[in-house]
Order: C-alpha cells, then sequence, then structure tokens
C-alpha cells in the first residue's frame, strides 16, 4: 500500500525525529519541573540539529511566553506547546504554498550543484503535470553537460519535452528559445533550469540578470517564481547559501531536498526565520512523487512525533 503524504514526511524526518524529538522526550523525562536548565538544555538539542542560534534564541523565548500565557507549569505539557510553537514561527514568516493558477507560468530554479536542483525541476514536472498543466523545461544550466543530459533524461520519464542546446551555449538564447515555445505552444509552466556556480557572485548575479531581463521582455503578462533549491543535509551551510541568492535574485520559495536523509531537519527553522523566505516543497525520498508541498502544521506534528499517520 503506498504511503500517505504525511506518513511519507514523518519516514522523512525520521533522522532529524531522532536528533531532536527523542532528545525532547528524554530531557523532559529527567526534569520534574520547567526551570531555565530544562531551557538550556532545548536550547543545545536545537542548537546541535543545525535550527542555529538566532533562530533556537526566538523559539525559547516564543516558548516561554506561550508557556506563560497558557499558565503551564507541568513539564509533561512543554512538548505540545512547543509544537505550536514551531508550527506559528513557520507561519508567521509568511508561508505560502506552491500553487500555479490558471495564468502562464515561468518558473525560474536556482541554486549551486550537487543540491538536487536538476531532480527536482524533473519532480516539479512531474508534480505540474499531475495537476493537469502543460510543462516545458528549459534547460539553462549551459555550463554542465550532465546538466543537460540529466534534464532530458527527466523529461522522457515524466513526458515533457526540453528546450536545450549545446555545453557553453548563452543561456539567456536558450531561456529566450524556451519562452518562444512556451508562448507558442501555449504552455502553462515553463521550468527554466540556471548554472548553479557561486565561487563568483557577480557572474551569477550578472547571469541572473540577463536571464530575468530575457523574461521580462519577452513574456511579460507571465507569473514568475524562483525556486531556491537547497540541500538539507548541509546545515547552516544552506542558509548562508540562500542568503548569497537572495542578493543575485528575489526568491519567491524554497524547495528543501534529501530531508530525508539528514539530522539537520531543523535547518528547515532557520530558513523560514532568518531569511524569511516560504519553503515551498520539500524533499523526502528519491522517488519521482516524493517532492511534496510543505505544510507547517504537518511538519511540525511529524518533527515532534505528536501523531500518527
Amino acid at each position: 500500500m503506498a504511503l500517505s503524504f504525511f506518513s511519507k514526511l514523518k519516514e522523512g524526518l525520521e533522522k532529524t525525529r531522532k536528533g531532536i524529538t527523542d532528545k525532547i522526550d528524554d530531557l523532559f523525562t529527567r526534569y520534574g519541573e520547567i526551570d531555565d536548565d530544562l531551557f538550556e538544555e532545548l536550547e543545545e538539542i536545537l542548537i546541535t540539529a543545525d535550527v542555529g542560534m538566532q533562530t533556537t534564541m526566538k523559539l525559547i523565548d516564543m516558548l516561554k511566553e506561550e508557556l506563560r500565557i497558557r499558565k503551564i507549569k507541568e513539564v509533561s505539557a512543554v512538548k505540545d506547546v512547543f509544537k505550536d510553537v514551531v508550527e506559528k514561527l513557520l507561519v508567521e514568516n509568511g508561508h505560502t504554498t506552491f500553487e500555479v493558477g490558471n495564468e502562464p507560468t515561468i518558473i525560474m530554479v536556482i541554486g549551486v550543484n550537487g543540491v538536487g536542483k536538476t531532480t527536482s525541476i524533473g519532480k516539479i514536472a512531474n508534480l505540474l503535470k499531475a495537476q493537469g498543466k502543460s510543462v516545458l523545461i528549459a534547460a539553462g544550466d549551459t555550463f554542465r553537460a550532465a546538466a543537460i543530459d540529466q534534464l532530458k533524461v527527466w523529461g522522457d520519464r515524466v513526458g515533457v519535452s526540453v528546450i536545450h542546446q549545446s555545453e557553453g551555449s548563452d543561456p539567456a538564447a536558450v531561456i529566450f528559445d524556451a519562452v518562444q515555445s512556451a508562448k507558442a505552444k501555449n504552455a502553462d509552466v515553463l521550468i527554466c533550469d540556471t548554472a548553479g556556480r557561486l565561487h563568483n557572485k557577480v557572474n551569477l548575479m550578472n547571469e541572473l540578470s540577463k536571464v530575468f531581463r530575457v523574461i521580462d521582455r519577452e513574456y511579460p503578462e507571465a507569473k514568475k517564481e524562483v525556486l531556491l533549491v537547497l540541500d538539507a543535509t548541509t546545515g547552516q551551510n544552506a542558509v548562508q547559501q540562500a542568503k548569497v541568492f537572495n542578493e543575485a535574485a528575489e526568491i519567491s520559495g524554497i524547495v528543501l531536498t534529501k530531508l530525508d536523509g539528514t539530522a539537520k531537519g531543523g535547518v528547515v527553522l532557520a530558513i523560514s526565520s532568518e531569511l524569511q523566505i516560504p519553503v515551498k516543497l520539500i524533499g523526502v525520498g528519491e522517488g519521482v512523487d516524493d517532492l511534496q508541498q510543505f505544510n507547517p502544521h504537518d511538519f511540525a506534528e511529524a518533527l515532534m512525533g505528536t501523531r500518527n499517520a
């Protein structure tokens, strides 16, 4: 029997849960009362799970305030309150779902090489096709021949055409061709891959700016979405990458991959809190259907193990 989305999420967060929830459960069984030592140990657990110092302090402050408002004195009740606080943090930082409406949409996908960018594009195309959308993919990362080949494989797999040129071509020229093709075919969605090089921020910014200019000039009426793909296994490094890319492009959402392979899932909280960019899609497995909508409520429930599938 196929696993439900929530079951996949819960299973995918198992490593992170072991790093956070099991330790929190152990912490709450050792303490008879709510005191500063308890909060200090909770702090340590969160920082170890890559929630980050800044976000950890914010969560602890929110938890203390919520406990005060609810007049809770029993340690046994803290976990449920903390789950609510985690959800609140994710929601208050402007969470929005990944949705494609009726207007033509161009999705720019950015991120460094190795984070699962190409795979995410294939899975996003599959997700949108399942919603009845007609989709095209543009192989705009022309600096890696493997990226073009990999996208073509994904295109064949999910039944989506891939617009591409040879390795080393001008990325803006590929995007230009793809936009013309999307308009001619009345495609609902054009998903554009981009080069994932961060070693020279100026080059990255110039390259992305050129691509954005082509899209704005050639298809001004299309809705634009810029998704940054991050690898959850890199923890705080993912937060740093997001900061650099956010200077180069106006990011509308995060795709967080490889959540199932890491104990650093707490980085979801750091990204949401520090950057105030919504996490829209998360990868909780290698299957084509394992990229799913990010839901703050489900994430908090699955993370804290407070609900069965």
